[in-house]
């Protein structure tokens, strides 16, 4: 089975809004950035690397999904609404990965050679989540919305947070997962600042004790 019928069965598959494959063929975003890709890719991978830029230019402004004509993606991926996601060139993505709005496949720097992850297959990655640089998250494994993952993920893990720290491994909890303690530098900044005032306060209330005496 090509790649392109693969990715056809993994969007009915994934998305029970889906009706027809004919539907997904022709309206969806997400299917038809892998659909440019398989080409860009093929391109690329013989030489016209000109030409497969131009046409994964063409898909960023179609579709909003910017995928390097490097990247190795595998038959069978998924992106759901995918405005906004963007796959690095030396990414490679396994069989029956989906992956949701706003995700970043990227590097952290300026490295060279494998600089960007390897997703195994059956993965889901949610909107929002960055991975980054030269890690590779394991099969039959959950990356949470928003979460940021910097270093390897082990199969049929669940990872959350900033930085993304796994939860769930193999079914059994990992740790308990409070949200209050998730971290939150913007709220951290505000309780420092609000402690800060308080001791401000006191202090002056104190002086003016003082002045009035």
């Amino acid at each position: 089975m090509g790649k392109i019928s693969m990715d056809l069965d993994a969007a009915m598959r994934n998305d029970p809004a889906a009706r027809s494959k004919w539907e997904v063929f022709w309206t969806y975003g997400g299917f038809k950035a892998l659909y440019r890709h398989r080409f860009a890719h093929w391109f690329y991978t013989h030489g016209c690397k000109g030409l497969a830029q131009l046409i994964s230019a063409g898909t960023r402004r179609k579709t909003g999904v910017d995928i390097h004509p490097a990247a190795d993606i595998a038959g069978g991926v998924f992106i759901d609404h995918g405005v906004g996601v963007v796959i690095g060139e030396t990414t490679k993505v396994g069989t029956n990965v989906v992956i949701y709005q706003g995700v970043t496949l990227g590097g952290t720097g300026k490295q060279t050679g494998k600089r960007h992850p390897t997703i195994e297959d059956n993965v889901m990655i949610s909107s929002g989540a960055k991975v980054l640089g030269a890690i590779t998250i394991g099969h039959d494994s959950k990356i949470g919305a928003g979460s940021v993952v910097l270093k390897d993920v082990p199969p049929h893990s669940t990872v959350v947070g900033v930085p993304g720290r796994v939860v769930r491994l193999q079914g059994e909890k990992v740790e308990d997962l409070d949200q209050q303690r998730l971290p939150d530098p913007v709220r951290d900044e505000i309780d420092k600042l609000r402690a800060r005032i308080e001791q401000l306060e006191k202090s002056l209330g104190k002086g003016g004790g003082e002045d009035a005496e």
